[in-house]
C-alpha cells in the first residue's frame, strides 16, 4: 500500500451516495464493486456507452466527456462519491468532479492524476503520487464472507468429485495472449495427465472471453474423465470453485482471475499461454517471488499459503482519506 496522504479538507461524511461508472465489462465492474462493498457502500451501477462519433476516439482525448456518452447513464441527481473504472469512466468521472463530488478512479486513468481525488492502482501499473493507493493484487469481490457463503452453497454440487480438488479458471484470447482450440487442447492434456497421475478431482469454468471452441475442447477431453466443466447454463459456480478448491490453476492472461484465486486459502498455479504482456509479467513475477503462486507444470502441488487480498485495506484507506 502507498504512504498516507493528508486528510481531506472537507470530509464526505457517513455513507455518501455513490455511483460506479464503468463500461459494460464485468471485469471492470467487479473491481469497483469490490472496493465499494469493502468500504460498506451501497453504490448504483451506471454503465457508460459512447455516442457517435466519440466511440471512435480515445476517451482521454474527448473535449466534452459528458456529451460523449449516452445521457441516460448520467441522469441525476448526481452523488457525492463517484467510483470510476476504465478509460471511459475516468474521463467522465474527472469531468463530473467538483467541490461536492469526489472521484476515486480504479486502474491507471491514462490522464493527469490530479484530476482525481484518489486513484487505486496495482503495483504493476507503476504509478505513484500523493493521491495514489497502490495494491499488490487487483481489486475484486472474492471477500471471505462471499467465499464462505459460496462454499456452503456449492459443496453438495461438487461432493462427488475426488479429493484433492483442483479448480481451473480459464480466460481467453485478449490481444496479448492466445487461447484458441489448439492451446486449449494442450492445456486439457496437461490437466488430464494431472488427473491420472495425482488422482485429483477437477472442476473447470470458462470466462466470458473464452472461445466457445476452446470450451468445447475442455468438455470433450476432460468431461469423459469425470471432470466438471461448466457449460454456461444456470448460476455461475465460480466463487464456489474458489472456496472449495485444494489447489487452483488459472491461465496467465488475467490479473483479476489470479488476484481472486490468491484471495483464497488454496495454492495457485499459473498456466502459461502463447503471448506476452509486460504489465502482466510484472504482476506474475512479483506473485511468484512472494511464494503465493507457482508455474503450473502439469502436476498437483500443495504448499502452505495465506490469502493475499488488498481490497479491504484499500477500501479502509479510501475511507480514511475521504473522511467517511
Amino acid at each position: 500500500m502507498s504512504s498516507p496522504a493528508p486528510e481531506p479538507a472537507a470530509p464526505l461524511g457517513a455513507s455518501p451516495s455513490t455511483w460506479i461508472l464503468s463500461e459494460p465489462y464485468a471485469g471492470l465492474q467487479a473491481q469497483a464493486l469490490g472496493l465499494a462493498e469493502a468500504a460498506g457502500l451501497a453504490p448504483r451501477l451506471r454503465t457508460l456507452k459512447a455516442r457517435w462519433p466519440w466511440n471512435h476516439v480515445s476517451a482521454p482525448r474527448w473535449p466534452w466527456p459528458l456529451r460523449a456518452v449516452e445521457r441516460d447513464a448520467l441522469a441525476g441527481p448526481w452523488p457525492g462519491l463517484l467510483l470510476s473504472c476504465g478509460g471511459m469512466a475516468g474521463a467522465v468521472g474527472a469531468a463530473l468532479r467538483g467541490p461536492d463530488r469526489r472521484v476515486v478512479h480504479v486502474q491507471h486513468p491514462r490522464m493527469a492524476l490530479e484530476r482525481f481525488d484518489l486513484i487505486v492502482v496495482n503495483r504493476h501499473d507503476e504509478v505513484t503520487g500523493p493521491n495514489v493507493i497502490v495494491t499488490r493484487t487487483a481489486l475484486h469481490r472474492a471477500s471471505p464472507e462471499r467465499l464462505a457463503a459460496a462454499a456452503e452453497q456449492w459443496r453438495p454440487a461438487f461432493a462427488h468429485l475426488p479429493r484433492p480438488l483442483v479448480a481451473v479458471l480459464v480466460g481467453g484470447t485478449n490481444g496479448r495472449f492466445r487461447l484458441d482450440a489448439p492451446v486449449a487442447g494442450s492445456l486439457a492434456g496437461s490437466l488430464a495427465g494431472m488427473m491420472e497421475l495425482d488422482h485429483v478431482g477437477l472442476m473447470l469454468t470458462p470466462s466470458r472471453r473464452t472461445d466457445p471452441k476452446a470450451t468445447a475442447v475442455f468438455q470433450q477431453q476432460l468431461g469423459p474423465r469425470g471432470a466438471f466443466v461448466w457449460d454456461g447454463a444456470g448460476e455461475n459456480p465460480y466463487y464456489g470453485m474458489l472456496a472449495l478448491a485444494d489447489m487452483i490453476v488459472a491461465t496467465i492472461d488475467s490479473v483479476s482471475m489470479v488476484s481472486e484465486a490468491a484471495a483464497t486459502h488454496a495454492p495457485v498455479m499459473l498456466a502459461p499461454l502463447p503471448g506476452r504482456s509486460r504489465r502482466i509479467g510484472l504482476f506474475t513475477d512479483a506473485m511468484i517471488a512472494s511464494g503465493r503462486v507457482r508455474p503450473f507444470l502439469g502436476r498437483y502441488e500443495h504448499w502452505p499459503v495465506l490469502p493475499l487480498d488488498d481490497t479491504a485495506e484499500a477500501a479502509q484507506e479510501m475511507r480514511r482519506r475521504l473522511g467517511f
